[in-house]
């Protein structure tokens, strides 16, 4: 089964993740997180399937989670408020995640691929 790979092109990290990823011939369904951003659902599914707080699915370094002022919202908002805010925008999501419908990953660290994705 091929792997989901939530992306944004433009992304350096992505960038790496995706080389990282070829050179080691994992293939994947890259998916533009900005332009198909995952739904509500999907995002509760894959923090569900993460040993992650919600808040690192956050792109805190982010010019819209600045302008949104979420740093002090994502303290004190719930759990659904919280994945209702993910889904509206891709931008505001950290990426890359990928994921095999099992395990789930978000960002990219070569020691966390390495450890988890290579066959």
């Amino acid at each position: 089964m091929a792997l989901t790979f939530y992306q944004y092109p433009k992304c350096g990290t992505c960038q790496k993740a995706k080389k990282w990823l070829d050179q080691h011939g994992i293939e994947v369904d890259s998916v533009h997180i900005v332009e198909h951003p995952p739904s509500k659902e999907e995002l509760k599914r894959l923090y569900d399937q993460s040993d992650l707080e919600l808040k690192k699915f956050f792109n805190t370094s982010g010019k819209k989670y600045r302008e949104l002022g979420l740093k002090d919202k994502v303290k004190e908002a719930s759990e659904d408020e919280l994945l209702e805010t993910l889904a509206s925008d891709g931008m505001l999501i950290k990426r890359p995640i990928l994921t095999d419908g099992d395990k789930v990953t978000v960002g990219f660290k070569e020691a966390e691929y390495e450890e988890t994705w290579k066959k």
